[in-house]
């Protein structure tokens, strides 16, 4: 079996797996309050060019997301998303637990424009609504498609206009920041930001997500914040070491070179499958690519590969997701498009 239905789904890249066997036999205090974690922060404080903010790190996207959410509000605030954003749609109502109510938008290709801001926060203006606080998006987006920087240029101002806060879901940050679409680098996406968070789960790292808090307000007591929702690790040291090795040399790290690679394959299916006369649905230029098959077709191509049916089929055509990773080889997307043109002769 061939695995295109993650970017997640293997373990650590070797390199970061040998840096925390490297280090197993080190003692260190806890709760990310060791060396390992304190150099990983000056790491991202150098990448990003901004020293006056706060690094955290937390073992996964959705803990970071509650409890960022959970420290930037007050109880009747309210986040605006995506109706197809990771906090509002893959995160088992974990915001609203919290007493945060999710505002949604139809986004334009899975993104917010500010448009879609300002229409959300007008609708509840009263004491008898929840205020919208926060926007919420990520980058890349759930179906692949990134934010240009003229597109978060303007949606930061529409939040400076409204007063709100500008969060990014960066679980696929290292995809968005290498791919060929991209005009937006680390440091000017940092600038445009409250806060924001460098994927590694999906990006080479055992388990791991680095969040940059820039905002003082959100960081005050931001630690008990995160104590309170189950998100220190005890043994933290494993976080640091995981993201030292995966940014160490900066834009020349691993981080970015496994992500680039991820991408080339991407691409590479992407393109190969339009030669074969396949559509796509939507038009991402990261690592998810969402062809569109014969029912037929793709049943044929889940004997031998592993993906995910992304939408329900229409007309007799099923639309799915294919996603690449560090571990991706090239022979499993030259085996892929094989089969595909196989089956679809």
């Amino acid at each position: 079996m061939i695995y295109f239905h993650s970017d997640y789904g293997q373990g650590a890249h070797p390199k970061v797996l040998d840096a925390i066997c490297s280090t197993n036999l080190e003692y260190t205090d806890g709760y990310g309050l060791d060396p390992h974690c304190e150099r990983a922060a000056s790491i991202i404080k150098d990448l990003i060019g901004i020293s006056d903010c706060e690094v955290h790190f937390f073992i996964g996207g959705t803990p970071c997301n509650v409890t960022l959410i959970s420290a930037a509000l007050r109880p009747y605030e309210a986040v605006i998303a995506a109706r197809t954003g990771h906090a509002y749609v893959h995160e088992t109502g974990g915001v609203e637990a919290t007493g945060h109510r999710v505002v949604t938008e139809d986004g334009v290709n899975g993104k917010l424009t500010p448009e879609l801001i300002a229409k959300a926060y007008t609708e509840y203006q009263d004491e008898h609504t929840v205020i919208p606080r926060l926007v919420y998006l990520s980058q890349s987006s759930e179906i692949g498609t990134i934010y240009s920087k003229t597109e978060l240029t303007a949606i930061r101002q529409k939040c400076d206009e409204l007063g709100l806060l500008l969060y990014v879901d960066g679980a696929r940050l290292g995809a968005a920041l290498t791919c060929k679409a991209n005009d937006l680098n680390i440091r000017e996406l940092a600038a445009l930001c409250d806060a924001f968070y460098i994927g590694g789960t999906k990006n080479g790292a055992l388990f791991g997500e680095a969040l940059v808090v820039k905002n003082p307000s959100v960081n005050d007591h931001f630690r008990w914040m995160m104590k309170r929702q189950a998100g220190i690790l005890a043994k933290g040291r494993l976080l640091g070491v995981q993201f030292e090795a995966l940014l160490e040399g900066g834009e020349n790290s691993l981080y970015y070179e496994i992500a680039s690679h991820a991408n080339k394959l991407a691409e590479k299916l992407r393109s190969g499958l339009s030669a074969l006369g396949v559509e796509f649905l939507g038009n991402s230029p990261t690592n998810q690519v969402f062809p569109i098959f014969p029912e037929s077709v793709a049943a044929k191509l889940h004997e031998d590969f592993f993906f995910y049916d992304w939408a329900a089929a229409e007309n007799g055509m099923q639309p799915v997701r294919l996603v690449t990773s560090w571990g991706t080889k090239e022979e499993e997307v030259d085996a892929f498009l094989a089969a595909s043109k196989t089956f679809l002769s």
